[in-house]
């Protein structure tokens, strides 16, 4: 009798795999707030190394979370709830989620959102954008972050832009080639750029299409990328 083997969907065990470390990850971070919470004052060298520690966890768990994400587009499985939404709860929550990142870096985070301002898309998508981009930000920058929110043109336009070195020139002109622009030995994927690309086309009205823009020099002087919802 010839042993048969079942096909071996490889991208199916990834994507598993991927979800039980995203878990595994959320939990480590949990337990790295715990321990930082019941720090006292006196242990500020502890703190910082905590912060490190932190900010770590948290870039992996965004990474990991973009690549499920990717999965589910790739795949047909990405559910989409458009709804209304306030914008500055959304970058609220994004912001309180790195407190202890923005503190322990001496980051100023400068937010411009009238609470008013409000528009029809997908909160989760969006906020794991917001949060994936403040990390990014935070590991870029010198000092200075500015996150805000406006309807233009009768679009939504969402601006983190930060004071650091900016984007390179290629990036500019084509800030969706990632492929072009990958740097293992820097650790700089741009996988969050495709996310975000990725999570703003998801947005539809009629025939357009959401997008985002790179650009420097703009609030502050170094990277500005804009994340715009039609």
């Amino acid at each position: 009798m010839t042993e048969q083997h079942l096909p071996v969907d490889f991208s199916f065990v990834l994507a598993s795999s991927v979800h039980d470390m995203k878990n595994s990850v959320g939990m480590l971070m949990q337990t790295l707030e715990q321990i930082s919470a019941s720090l006292s004052p006196q242990d500020p060298q502890q703190r910082d190394q905590l912060a490190v520690l932190g900010y770590e966890a948290a870039r992996i768990n965004g990474e990991l979370i973009q690549l499920l994400a990717l999965y589910r587009m790739e795949n047909k499985r990405m559910l989409v709830q458009i709804d209304e939404h306030y914008l500055d709860e959304i970058i609220n929550e994004q912001l309180a989620r790195n407190d202890i990142l923005f503190r322990s870096r001496s980051i100023d985070v400068e937010v411009d959102c009238p609470e008013d301002v409000c528009w029809y898309l997908d909160a989760e998508l969006l906020g794991s954008v917001v949060n994936n981009l403040l990390v990014n930000a935070a590991r870029y920058c010198k000092s200075r972050i500015k996150i805000a929110a406006a309807i233009v043109n009768d679009e939504l336009h969402l601006v983190i832009a930060d004071d650091g070195r900016g984007y390179p020139d290629f990036m500019l002109k084509e800030p969706m080639a990632t492929s072009n622009s990958v740097s293992f030995s820097q650790g700089n994927t741009n996988l969050g750029l495709l996310f975000a690309g990725e999570i703003a086309r998801l947005h539809r009205r009629g025939e357009q299409v959401g997008r985002i823009e790179l650009a420097n020099q703009g609030v502050l002087p170094g990277g500005e990328i804009r994340v715009i919802l039609p």
